[in-house]
């Protein structure tokens, strides 16, 4: 890919994650500060806790970003701790306080990612499991955290709202996390778009849509509107 193709589709990229970003914070411009206390759809999180740390997790890739720019190696969290001593103490937050650190957040990180130099995208950064990635990659990640943590916060939007575009990419990755932990034995057919995969020797199949496919890949439905006998999964991380 010459690199006038690749500065096209990071920057295509770029801005599909600002138009999903601003679905996020449509939604949360109607929650109110009752509304933050209330549980999401991740187990012993609030809405509070889902809003802190999709800001932190925004600084987190500023950090990436910056080790991929100067080569000064930056980890994406200082520890496992301060990333959730940091989501604990930014979950009780007010809604005013917590739109405007999402909405600042949100804009630091992709300001930056907009005047990343060129060559620089290629650079090899690690993610907070240790895992070596391209910068590139950072892209992906934010827009995973910002669909995926958008349906967590169980407000009226879910999996059935997800762009096809972004479906059509979530559905392999899955694929190829549950068989990166293990997961064997099964196909997944997309009874709307035509993917199928095969993990290991498969003794049954579980078909639907792709966007059902992919939330209960990723452990966000139990797959009752799947069909086929749904196997154990590794949980997805």
């Amino acid at each position: 890919m010459t690199s006038d193709a690749t500065e096209f589709t990071l920057t295509r990229q770029l801005d599909t994650v600002a138009t999903a970003t601003g679905r996020l914070l449509d939604t949360v411009t109607k929650l109110s500060d009752t509304d933050l206390v209330e549980p999401s759809l991740l187990p012993g999180w609030t809405r509070g806790h889902v809003l802190a740390h999709l800001s932190r997790n925004a600084d987190s890739l500023v950090n990436l970003l910056l080790w991929a720019r100067t080569g000064i190696e930056t980890p994406q969290y200082a520890s496992a701790f301060l990333r959730n001593a940091d989501i604990e103490a930014g979950a009780p937050r007010p809604l005013r306080e917590q739109l405007d650190d999402l909405t600042a957040s949100a804009e630091r990180w992709l300001a930056l990612a907009r005047v990343m130099p060129q060559d620089r995208w290629e650079a090899v950064v690690r993610n907070r499991q240790g895992g070596e990635i391209p910068a590139t990659r950072v892209v992906w990640m934010r827009m995973l955290e910002v669909e995926i943590h958008h349906v967590d916060l169980n407000f009226g939007y879910t999996q059935q709202d997800w762009p096809a575009e972004f479906v059509a990419r979530l559905l392999p990755q899955s694929v190829a996390d549950q068989a990166a932990e293990g997961a064997t034995g099964f196909t997944v057919t997309a009874t709307d778009t035509g993917y199928t995969e095969t993990l290991g020797t498969p003794a049954t199949t579980v078909s639907g849509p792709a966007t059902a496919l992919a939330a209960w890949l990723i452990g966000r439905t139990p797959g009752t509107d799947l069909t086929g006998d749904l196997p154990d999964l590794a949980a997805w991380k």
